[in-house]
């Protein structure tokens, strides 16, 4: 691994630190406002409509400049979303344009490391990727906890600047202020990624057209053998991810009579589990073996039908840390497997974008899903079981689906095919 993977690591750790803190301190803008409860899971879903909606556009403007410079500008349009929260437009709103600059950023943080490192890295790059953006999630998740908390805030406001008047005079500006820092501390790290040189045809920039493109690209990955089952199970994984965490907060809240602040530490138990599992499987799976990973989801899901059981923090703890270990196993290799075969069927920002699409559409299908039945007062423990069972027997169909491909023609001899 070279400086300007090192670079690129650090950028995205900052950049995801604040996205995952901001998340916290706007759910707890929505608590002292008194919103419905079902707003809650609609903050996540406002930031990853973007990913859905530019998916046919960011790939191409992804591969029009260099990388670096495009998650710079990325950076910026989530600075400026957070500026409108300060201003009081409604939390929705602008985690929905903080989410348009991660919609923006994505092809590109993920897209440079095709140029950046050949195939038989990429496995162990995603691990340190995930495996960063695992403790960002769990730094950001702990971050937004504290910045929320009664202690955190009467910290932030009484710290004063001699002979400077801030104008913070709320728990909510000195927690939007304390993000904005850190994602000022990402753009500054996007200044210094290197430029790869890698030079794409030029990107076309008629909607229409682009939108026909990105629907080839998309049946492109489909179609192929490797790629379906890949892009099939990380479009699962994310949907799931998403969700899971936010029956993790309400869990929290019914079974554990946890706050919200206390709450999240549960959120980083399970980020915590993933960034080991990521680690291990980065060590131990190699891009050819990435397929025998597939058990390991519909363990997971298996485990998540337990949570209906434990009452008390002590089991908690383990249950979530086995959840998160499952998890990044057996995702590192898969998402490692989808960027190779994104990569070789079709240029990386188009490929990244493909597979945001794809993700994010099921993140929204899901907490839609979830947002609806808490609306209509479905009982928690049937919520979690019928997730549980969701994810198990939908990643029974996609083993099942490999089988008989395997069948028909050995896939798996295309890993570490050139680009065509």
């Amino acid at each position: 691994m070279n400086r300007g993977f090192y670079t690129i690591m650090a950028a995205q750790f900052f950049s995801s630190l604040a996205d995952n803190a901001l998340l916290f301190v706007a759910i707890d803008l929505l608590i002292s406002m008194n919103a419905p409860a079902s707003l809650t899971p609609l903050l996540k879903l406002s930031f990853v409509l973007f990913y859905v909606l530019l998916a046919a556009f960011v790939g191409a403007f992804a591969d029009s400049m260099p990388k670096g410079r495009v998650m710079f500008i990325a950076n910026l349009i989530k600075i400026f979303g957070c500026a409108l929260m300060v201003f009081q437009l409604h939390p929705l709103l602008s985690y929905a344009v903080v989410g348009f600059g991660a919609a923006v950023y994505s092809p590109a943080k993920y897209g440079i490391l095709t140029e950046l490192l050949p195939p038989e890295k990429l496995v162990e790059a995603n691990g340190w990727i995930e495996g960063l953006t695992v403790m960002s999630i769990i730094l950001g998740t702990v971050m937004g906890g504290a910045l929320v908390s009664t202690h955190g805030s009467a910290l932030l406001l009484g710290f004063d600047l001699p002979f400077i008047n801030t104008g913070i005079d709320s728990t909510t500006e000195a927690a939007l202020a304390v993000v904005v820092f850190v994602y000022i501390l990402a753009t500054l790290f996007n200044l210094r990624i290197p430029d790869t040189g890698a030079v794409y045809a030029h990107q076309e920039r008629n909607p229409a057209k682009l939108i026909a493109e990105f629907a080839i690209c998309c049946g492109l990955l489909w179609k192929d053998k490797l790629g379906q089952i890949s892009l099939a199970v990380t479009t699962l994984f994310w949907g799931a991810g998403a969700t899971l965490q936010f029956i993790v907060l309400k869990w929290a809240e019914k079974s554990l009579d946890m706050p919200l602040d206390k709450a999240t530490t549960l959120i980083g138990v399970v980020a915590l589990g993933v960034a080991l599992g990521a680690a291990a499987s980065a060590k131990m799976i190699p891009l050819k073996k990435s397929l025998t990973v597939i058990p390991l989801g519909i363990a997971m899901g298996v485990v998540v039908m337990c949570m209906p059981m434990v009452q008390s923090v002590v089991l908690a703890y383990p249950l979530l840390m086995l959840i998160g270990v499952l998890s990044g196993f057996f995702v590192v290799p898969m998402n490692a497997l989808l960027q190779h075969r994104g990569h070789v069927l079709m240029s990386a920002g188009h490929s990244i974008a493909v597979q945001n699409f794809n993700e994010n559409l099921s993140i929204l299908t899901m907490l839609a899903i979830y947002a609806v039945m808490i609306t209509l007062n479905l009982d928690l423990n049937i919520i979690i079981v019928l997730f549980g069972v969701s994810v198990a027997g939908i990643m029974y169909l996609i083993k099942k689906r490999h089988a008989l491909n395997q069948k028909e023609h050995d896939s798996l001899a295309l890993i570490g095919e050139h680009k065509h």
